[in-house]
């Protein structure tokens, strides 16, 4: 997953800790540019998980919008059959593969989303509520549920099985008697109306 972050670096003899700083500086970098980009001051995340009035602009658009891509890619998870929890980078949470899943995409959505949310905003408005509707226009805009789904089956499926197969619509029905029964067709003898 960390890879996926750094094209074109071989991050193959890296530790742990050198990859979390690296992930730590690139992240670090993203705050910068938005910042510069917006003029949203910046110094740092700062966020209080149980009184979300209790931070800056900026750190409200953050929190929000984060919140909303996890609820996402945690849809995502559960719809492909994975279980949230089961994380790779992060562990000890229920939800430690949808935070692992979601780093995967704030660089890219709710990080600027954040930022150009937060430059917009005007005392009064409701900068959660505007930020979750920025949100999801910019996830079904770029199509993020599409990438989220192929990302999480690269993830966990061996690269030896073709796309053909990762995107087969293949439904079979469970047989007590063993193998799979044919989906889409009706099992009922009785021909008479329900």
């Amino acid at each position: 997953m960390y890879a996926w972050r750094f094209p074109g670096e071989d991050t193959s003899q890296l530790t742990m800790q050198q990859l979390r700083g690296r992930e730590g500086a690139r992240v670090r970098r993203v705050y910068r540019y938005w910042s510069d980009k917006t003029g949203v001051p910046w110094s740092r995340r700062d966020y209080n998980p149980n009184d979300f009035g209790d931070s800056d602009p900026i750190n409200q658009a953050l929190s929000a919008g984060h919140a909303c891509l996890y609820g996402i890619v945690h849809a995502a998870i559960v719809a492909l059959g994975c279980a949230p929890g089961l994380g790779f980078v992060h562990t000890g949470h229920a939800w430690s593969f949808v935070y692992d899943i979601a780093d995967l995409y704030k660089a890219d959505i709710t990080i600027p989303v954040a930022f150009q949310v937060a430059a917009a905003h005007e005392e009064g408005q409701d900068i959660g509520s505007i930020t979750r509707r920025a949100v999801r226009d910019r996830i079904r805009g770029e199509k993020i549920m599409q990438r989220v789904a192929r990302d999480i089956q690269r993830l966990l499926v061996p690269d030896e099985i073709s796309d053909d197969t990762l995107e087969a619509d293949v439904v079979a029905l469970w047989n007590e008697r063993g193998g799979d029964q044919k989906s889409g067709h009706n099992y009922s003898d009785d021909e008479g109306e329900l």
